[in-house]
């Protein structure tokens, strides 16, 4: 393909970029740079604004070849969403087919067309009749890629441009999911073409459902952000890498080791088949301590931000004290009728991905007795300097360059603090309570209707393998770590995070009282009145919302939100698949409800839980 220069744009491959760097070589009599010189060099000048007409226009595929569907997207302020688009072939200007827009920052747009002939073409961007920016791109018939003996060859670094479409392709990936979307494995996420604007990309159907060589990609929860990573960076050229470290332990953070990349050595000639391999080399490398290392770090493949809007862009990773990883995903706007969300996907050790709302229920907080640093992070950048991969360090990841900001903000923060920020970002201005109060209702009832789904899951294999018996780990961090059978149908990570969310339902009413000021209490209601007024909601609103799930003998059981709640002190050794489905949703010794059950623990496994259980009495964690 030709490349075709039009500043302040540039062709690359099938794309074209804000410019945000130069090439970092050194003018002549000029002493030789210092690798960090060369790095800053690869990373300076001015960055793309987030409100800008446009930081980057990409054509997929990227070989079209006549017949392609091609796919032009767009990402930059909101005003591209009534940008006048014109792209002309030999033939004539092509009429868009379809056209699709996400309304965050970064805003983006994807527009359809068919290529029907060979040859150059153009594509021109006007907003209010003004040309922003345009590229030639070439429709001829397919070449083969070349084979590199790598699992993919890096065509250039990481930028503030890329940044900004990878966070546009993650918000389109998840557009319009709420709590109740969830899938068996994350490609298939990527197989909806509809959704991914990189399907295909490649021209190798390696997004199909079927076929000799097509993406597979089933993470866990602590895999997952990777898998997502590494997918875009290998469609688009882009460096991937990933550290092997140790799990660190209470006063030592996670310390990270050899570093993997997508240069590696590959002994698959197919580039869906060494891709594969990468990731499944990722699954085996990355777990619950690789998104805890310490925050000032230069070598952890995160690096944290800080607790705002701009910041907190999808894409971004959320570490809990413990293992668990969320990927923001979309940001719901706060109006005068509704309160704001933040939504983020997350990966299950049974491989199922699925949407959740950032809340305490969800979101679990801690810097006291944990092991490493949690918090909101992004990934890392990798830049491209003389052929070589190198990671940027913390000092030149400001917001000047388009990146969001290197901060220590969250280092040893307070769990209240950290909810409060958090509360301010996603509704700036303060909720009146009832409203407040509803939403956390209404984010307890999905937090249920997931769990239904997992404990059924966990049942279905139990009766599917009569007389199998999963084995327990004998102590608490087993118990809330282990692999295997157990990690992938016990459910003590997400029972703790159900008491935690009953408990900030309850507490809020108190809350109100105690704080007022963080709310919109009217002018004439006392905080007390109000507090009251709370609890009758609760109580109300509590017993009108239910959830049903299927007993042993195949009757449906119905439990309202106000039975959950009076039996949290059960769901405390809830969360053992060897227990009947009727004893994990808490059915009383010698109820109707209990009759159908014929499977209970062990009474080695029951005293073990027994052992456990101050854990979630006290709502913690064990250091993991």
């Amino acid at each position: 393909m030709n490349r075709i220069f039009s500043h302040p744009l540039q062709l690359w491959g099938s794309l074209l970029l804000v410019l945000t760097s130069c090439n970092g070589t050194p003018n002549p009599g000029q002493p030789t740079p210092t690798l960090l010189e060369k790095i800053e060099s690869v990373i300076e000048g001015e960055a793309p604004d987030a409100y800008s007409p446009l930081n980057a226009l990409m054509v997929l595929p990227e070989q079209p070849q006549p017949g392609d569907t091609l796919r032009l997207v767009t990402t930059g302020g909101g005003n591209i969403r009534k940008a006048k688009i014109i792209v002309s072939s030999p033939s004539g200007d092509l009429t868009s087919l379809s056209s699709r827009s996400g309304n965050e920052l970064p805003c983006w747009r994807v527009e359809t067309y068919l290529a029907q002939t060979e040859g150059i073409h153009e594509v021109n961007v006007l907003i209010d009749g003004n040309e922003v920016a345009h590229l030639y791109f070439k429709v001829a018939p397919r070449k083969t890629l070349p084979k590199v003996g790598k699992i993919w060859h890096t065509r250039r670094g990481w930028d503030a441009a890329m940044e900004t479409l990878y966070s546009a392709w993650v918000n389109a990936l998840f557009s319009g999911c709420d709590e109740q979307a969830s899938w068996k494995a994350l490609h298939e996420v990527t197989q909806n073409r509809e959704r991914n604007f990189l399907h295909n990309s490649l021209c190798l159907r390696e997004d199909e459902t079927q076929g000799s060589a097509v993406v597979q990609m089933t993470p866990d929860c602590a895999d997952n952000p990777f898998f997502l990573r590494a997918y875009f960076a290998w469609k688009l050229g882009l460096p991937f890498g990933f550290h092997l470290s140790d799990r660190g332990y209470l006063g030592k953070a996670p310390k990270t080791g050899q570093w993997i990349t997508n240069e590696s050595p590959s002994s698959h000639t197919h580039p869906v088949k060494a891709f594969n391999t990468l990731i499944r080399r990722a699954m085996d490398g990355v777990h619950s301590g690789t998104g805890r290392t310490a925050l000032d770090n230069p070598d952890a493949d995160y690096y944290p931000v800080a607790l705002t809007h701009q910041a907190l862009r999808p894409g971004t990773v959320f570490a809990d004290p413990y293992g668990h990883t969320f990927i923001v995903v979309s940001y719901v706007a706060q109006t005068n009728h509704r309160p704001g969300v933040l939504l983020a996907v997350d990966a299950q050790p049974d491989k199922t991905v699925a949407i959740k709302r950032f809340w305490r229920g969800n979101f679990l907080f801690n810097t006291n007795g944990v092991v490493g640093e949690p918090g909101f992070k992004a990934f890392r950048p990798i830049a491209l300097v003389d052929g070589k991969l190198h990671p940027l360090p913390n000092d030149s990841l400001i917001d000047t360059r388009g990146y969001a900001p290197y901060s220590l903000q969250q280092r040893s923060m307070a769990a209240d603090s950290f909810y409060l920020a958090m509360e301010r970002i996603i509704n700036p201005r303060p909720l009146d309570p009832q409203t407040a109060l509803m939403d956390m209702i209404k984010a307890l009832h999905e937090q249920l209707q997931v769990r239904v789904k997992s404990v059924a899951t966990g049942e279905a294999y139990m009766q599917a393998h009569p007389g199998t018996v999963i084995p327990m780990p004998g102590t608490a961090n087993g118990i809330f770590l282990a692999g295997g059978l157990w990690e992938e149908y016990s459910t003590p990570n997400r029972d703790l995070r159900l008491l935690i969310a009953i408990d900030a339902l309850l507490e809020l009413p108190n809350r109100v009282a105690l704080s007022p000021h963080d709310f919109d209490i009217p002018a004439l209601t006392s905080p007390d009145d109000m507090k009251q007024k709370l609890q009758k909601i609760i109580d109300k609103e509590t017993q009108n919302r239910t959830i049903i799930y299927t007993r042993t003998d195949g009757r449906e059981q119905t439990l309202t939100l106000a039975d959950i709640i009076a039996r949290r002190a059960a769901f405390e050794m809830a969360y053992n698949p060897n227990d009947g489905i009727e004893i994990r949703w808490g059915a009383p010794t010698g109820s109707d409800e209990r009759t159908s059950c014929r499977r209970q623990a062990s009474p080695h496994q029951q005293k073990t839980m027994q052992t456990v259980r101050h854990w979630f009495e006290k709502r913690l964690h064990p250091p993991t």
